[in-house]
């Protein structure tokens, strides 16, 4: 049996960035004595969250929750004035949201300040297109798929922005339903190019693959869409957070086992599904 990994696949920058912050706001914290505290789970990592929690940093829902202390904004960004409004009460930032994320909360803002209705393409109620929305005031949308277009006035002028996350296929169809009701259509593709490399990267693989393995958080949309899509070319495709959820009735007669995990997957959880996988030929 051969395992074969997706290049590239695991931590982005982004992710890498945030967990760098961490460490940055765990220096200051040995400074000043001041408790860290992540605003929701840093990344869409359960196994990292929980590490960071028993390294000491405590997870809040709201900013509001804090008199005083250290705030790590989470990759995924915030609602827009949360990180100033801290600020002002004299918290200390430590702002880890993605420049990807902040280039599509940027993107809806500007569209927005056009007149536009804002159309998000994302999945409703995830911390990343939340804090997008807040960016695109109070004439918004978030959708997943063309047919949960509400019904517009075909003179409205459309903004488009995406959930960096998001694949292109799913893009491709929203805009080409836009395009055929209205004649003004601004669209941003906010997907970032880690994301489209990783899913190139992990059908290339699936194809080939007599089985597939993705591995990363079940709360990650990243890595739901690296599974969805090695679905599709793969069967027997499994979507795991560590190495311990590996059966090794998924491998009977394999020749190819193909490797590919979210971007909120740091390397070392890539390399033990590796070990425990090739352990098992």
């Amino acid at each position: 049996m051969r395992v074969e990994r997706a290049i590239p696949s695991g931590a982005c920058y982004g992710v890498q960035r945030a967990l760098s912050m961490v460490d940055d706001a765990f220096a200051e914290s040995g400074r000043t004595g001041l408790r860290v505290c992540t605003l929701g789970s840093l990344i869409h990592n359960p196994i990292v969250v929980r590490e960071l929690e028993e390294a000491g940093a405590r997870v809040v829902d709201s900013a509001d929750e804090l008199d005083s202390g250290i705030l790590v904004i989470r990759s995924h960004g915030a609602i827009a004035g949360v990180a100033d409004g801290a600020r002002a009460r004299g918290i200390i930032v430590f702002d880890a949201t993605c420049p990807h994320v902040a280039k599509a909360q940027m993107a809806a803002s500007r569209l927005a300040a056009e007149g536009r209705f804002m159309v998000i393409l994302g999945e409703a109620g995830h911390p990343e297109v939340e804090a997008i929305r807040s960016y695109a005031g109070e004439r918004a949308v978030v959708i997943q798929e063309p047919e949960e277009l509400p019904e517009f006035d075909s003179n409205e002028r459309i903004g488009l922005v995406v959930q960096t996350t998001q694949s292109q296929d799913r893009l491709t169809r929203v805009v080409a339903a836009l395009k055929a009701s209205f004649d003004d259509v601004a669209v941003e593709n906010t997907i970032c190019s880690a994301t489209r490399f990783r899913q190139e990267a992990a059908l290339s693989v699936a194809e080939q693959a007599d089985a597939m393995i993705v591995i990363g958080g079940r709360n990650s949309g990243n890595t739901t869409r690296l599974r969805e899509i090695c679905e599709g070319a793969c069967e027997r495709t499994h979507h795991i957070e560590s190495a311990a959820e590996i059966d090794p009735s998924w491998l009977v007669d394999c020749e190819v086992v193909g490797v590919t995990a979210g971007a909120s997957t740091p390397q070392s959880h890539i390399d033990a599904v590796i070990a425990e996988l090739e352990g098992s030929k």
